[in-house]
C-alpha cells in the first residue's frame, strides 16, 4: 500500500520530536502548502482537490480500517504523488505528534455527530482541539467545517464563540474540485443532498 498509506504504529515516538510533512513526503520545498483532512472516509474529496492543486501536499486521516484501505488504493490508483493516508485518530495525531505551524488548512467535512449527551466527547471539535487546531496552522491557517447535522452545528456554534482570541469566522468557500452547487462535493454530501438535508458551513481563520 506504501507509500500512500501510513499505520499509526509508523510515527515515532512523541517524544522524539514532533512531526510534520516531511514525515510523510520526504524532502519537499519549504514553502509547498501542507493541508489535512481528518476523517477522509473513502477519499472522495482528496481524489477531487488533489488532482485539482497539484501543487499542495495532502495527509487524510481515517479510524475505520475499511475506508484508510480503500482511500490509500485509490490513491495509488490515480497515481496522487501528492496525498498520504494516516490510519490513526486523528485527535491524537493531531495533539501528540503534529508539530507547531505545520499545515496551512484542516479539512473538516461531515464529521460523526455522535448525536448521544455522553457521546459528545468523542466529537473531533472540541476546546482543546480548537487550541491545538491553533497551533498546528500556519499564519492565516484555516479550519474549514461543513456538517449536515443540526445539533452538531449548535455544538460547533457554541465552540467557536468561546475562541474568538484564536480565531476569526469567515463564511465558507467551497474548494476548487467542488461541483456547481456543491459545498464540498463528498460522498456524504452527494448523498445527503440526495435526501433534501440542509448544509452548515464555516472556515475559521487563524488569528496571530
Amino acid at each position: 500500500m506504501r507509500p500512500w498509506g501510513f499505520l499509526a504504529r509508523d510515527l515515532p515516538d512523541p517524544a522524539a520530536g514532533r512531526l510534520n510533512a516531511e514525515f510523510f513526503f520526504g524532502p519537499r520545498e519549504p514553502k509547498r502548502p501542507f493541508e489535512i483532512e481528518i476523517g477522509s472516509g473513502k477519499g472522495t474529496f482528496l481524489v477531487q482537490e488533489a488532482a485539482a492543486r497539484r501543487e499542495v501536499d495532502f495527509l487524510g486521516i481515517e479510524y475505520a480500517g475499511e475506508f484508510f484501505r480503500y482511500a490509500a488504493d485509490r490513491m495509488r490508483r490515480h497515481n496522487l504523488s501528492n496525498v498520504r493516508m494516516l490510519y490513526a485518530n486523528a485527535s491524537e495525531f493531531v495533539t501528540h505528534w503534529l508539530d507547531d505551524a505545520t499545515t496551512s488548512v484542516v479539512h473538516l467535512y461531515f464529521s460523526d455527530p455522535w448525536p448521544k449527551a455522553r457521546h459528545h466527547k468523542r466529537r473531533v471539535l472540541q476546546l482543546e482541539a480548537l487550541s491545538q487546531f491553533h497551533r498546528v496552522l500556519t499564519v492565516g491557517g484555516e479550519l474549514r467545517l461543513v456538517t449536515d447535522h443540526p445539533q452538531l452545528w449548535e455544538w460547533y456554534e457554541s465552540l467557536v464563540m468561546r475562541v474568538s482570541d484564536l480565531f476569526e469566522r469567515l463564511p465558507f468557500e467551497p474548494p476548487s474540485s467542488a461541483a456547481q452547487g456543491e459545498v464540498v462535493g463528498t460522498n456524504f454530501e452527494r448523498k445527503y443532498r440526495q435526501e433534501g438535508r440542509p448544509f452548515h458551513s464555516m472556515t475559521l481563520v487563524k488569528k496571530t
